[in-house]
């Protein structure tokens, strides 16, 4: 491993903790503002749902760069992040402020500006910032609104689809091509240099035919962080118990660490150039660190 590569890695693990960080602590006002994504947490029909809109969106998503629609593909990008951040500062501000008209005001204007931001100024960092916000606050609506077997059952269906895309249809990797191509913010982007403008520069090939030292950047896919910190969430929110320090319990905080590791093992195979399923090794880790975290608090 080049050691300017070094550094970009060890930013992946710290993306990843401030997402789940940030759900935790997201988790409290989405609770508090009654925002959820399923009615009834413990329907174990909410991960077939959740599969059934994801596959559904990338479908539409491939025809549409199969056609080669990009206004097409980064205005439908560009509302469903728009739609998101509205969800997400919905949470945070009618927790404070309730459900007024001024507030409703407050929550259009805020996601409106965020998503001109990430549209008219996508800089690495910037993605980076507000990728970390959207990361936590999707895990904390649907941490709270998951009980821990949906969720489990769901990082297992999307670790096993995660890799069919990768490596078996490889439409994952055409999707993750042509979103790039645009530039489009819902990937995280490390740099490997000081100076790296994702503007200016792209991150390079991604096809896997090379030996990746073409890349000017690192990538990881938002869902990679995304779903593991549901998990935690949700262990947090619906497995009762002493809280260290009044945040997170056992379970949850075993989950956390089993991602962790998860994605140093996902970031060992990342080296070889080619593209990765991120979703087996990160979910597994974290589905593994959740059970032994529950272990130590007796399976209650």
């Amino acid at each position: 491993m080049d050691k300017k590569d070094l550094i970009p890695l060890l930013a992946m693990p710290l993306l990843m903790l401030a997402v789940e960080i940030g759900a935790l602590l997201i988790s409290l006002p989405v609770q508090a503002s009654g925002i959820t994504a399923f009615e009834d947490p413990s329907s174990m029909e909410n991960p077939v749902i959740f599969i059934a809109i994801l596959l559904g969106f990338t479908i539409f998503l491939l025809i549409l760069i199969r056609f080669n629609l990009k206004k097409v593909i980064a205005a439908v990008i560009g509302l469903s992040i728009f739609f998101t951040f509205a969800y997400i500062y919905a949470a945070l501000v009618y927790a404070g402020m309730g459900s007024t008209d001024a507030a409703t005001v407050l929550v259009l204007v805020l996601a409106i500006m965020s998503t001109l931001l990430l549209y008219k100024y996508p800089e690495w960092y910037v993605i980076d910032t507000l990728g970390v916000l959207i990361g936590a606050g999707v895990a904390s609506i649907f941490g709270v609104s998951l009980e821990v077997l949906p969720v489990i059952l769901l990082l297992l269906f999307l670790a096993v689809y995660d890799a069919i895309s990768v490596y078996k249809t490889k439409h994952m990797i055409t999707l993750a091509e042509g979103v790039i191509d645009l530039k489009t913010p819902i990937l995280f982007v490390i740099p490997k240099k000081r100076d790296y403008s994702f503007i200016k520069e792209g991150i390079g090939k991604i096809d896997g035919d090379g030996d990746g030292k073409d890349r000017a950047a690192f990538i990881i896919g938002m869902g990679d962080l995304i779903m593991p910190a549901i998990l935690v969430v949700s262990a947090n929110v619906f497995i009762k118990g002493a809280k260290l320090g009044g945040v997170v319990n056992l379970p949850a905080l075993g989950a956390m660490v089993g991602s962790v590791i998860g994605l140093v093992i996902l970031l060992h195979f990342v080296m070889s150039g080619k593209p990765q399923a991120g979703l087996p090794p990160i979910n597994g880790g974290t589905i593994l660190g959740f059970l032994a975290g529950w272990a130590l608090i007796g399976w209650a």
